[in-house]
């Protein structure tokens, strides 16, 4: 299931009572008020003021439910703590059950609230901001396409031309963050490879238009030498959101998001 679809969902749902904890926890290092994991202070803090808000109201089954739902978000955010970027969101529900996690690669402002529905406006504001995107990264060498969602990447796969077949080779899986793509320069590639790039573009197109709808993408961009861009852009049925003239050499994943999204 992808966020739109986890999105609508969450939007639907209610309770008779208050059951669901919506966390928005900011975990960014970079941020001045985040040093020394400061996060921890404030997650153990936020959840302590509402347990106590609940202990106030003397409804032995609404804390029973919050406390069983805290410890298990307590627990998830300690667990990934590798997997921490810039923030945490989770929605939690113990009965009936609900349990949405989110590790971000966007802006967070730490919030926390035990309503009868998912609190879930930020997170909308940020899937608009960031949405579920695949950037294309087109070189002479590769296709690398990024499967990406609120500033985090997903998956990727990358597509190698092997020029002794003729063919492209499939290789899945996020193997670094820094790009690897050969870029614009045509030093060491033959005049057959050249004549027949558009037609391995073309190819490609064909696999990024399956990858959109099976995934889920609402927008797709394109980014490598102004040449090569457009030249990829072309094989689109739809027309990218964005055909970004720019080579990002060995830039690093989140930095190439952050261009990408910040030039829409």
């Amino acid at each position: 299931m992808n966020i739109s679809e986890e999105l609508k969902k969450l939007k639907a749902f209610r309770c008779d009572d208050r059951c669901v904890l919506s966390v928005y926890l900011n975990t960014n290092p970079a941020d001045p008020d985040q040093q020394q994991a400061a996060w921890r202070i404030h997650l153990k803090s936020g959840l302590k003021r509402l347990d106590e808000y609940i202990v106030a109201s003397g409804d032995e089954k609404e804390l029973t439910a919050f406390r069983l739902v805290k410890d298990k978000v307590m627990k998830e955010i300690e667990h990934n703590q590798g997997e921490l970027a810039k923030g945490a969101v989770i929605f939690a529900a113990a009965e009936p059950e609900i349990w949405s996690v989110h590790f971000v690669q966007v802006a967070v402002k730490t919030s926390f609230h035990w309503e009868n529905h998912a609190m879930t406006e930020e997170l909308e504001y940020m899937l608009k901001a960031y949405p579920e995107s695949g950037i294309v990264l087109p070189s002479y060498g590769e296709v690398r396409i990024l499967d990406t969602a609120m500033g985090r990447i997903r998956d990727e796969t990358v597509y190698e031309f092997d020029s002794g077949l003729d063919v492209w080779k499939e290789q899945k899986g996020v193997r670094s963050s820094i790009q690897r793509g050969v870029g614009g320069h045509t030093d060491g590639f033959d005049q057959r490879l050249k004549e027949n790039l558009g037609r391995f573009y073309k190819e490609m197109g064909s696999v990024v238009g399956k990858m959109k709808s099976k995934r889920g993408w609402k927008e797709v961009h394109v980014a490598g030498e102004a040449e090569l861009a457009k030249s990829f852009a072309s094989t689109l049925r739809e027309k990218p959101e964005s055909c970004i003239h720019k080579n990002f050499g060995r830039t690093k994943n989140d930095q190439i998001i952050q261009k990408i999204f910040e030039s829409r």
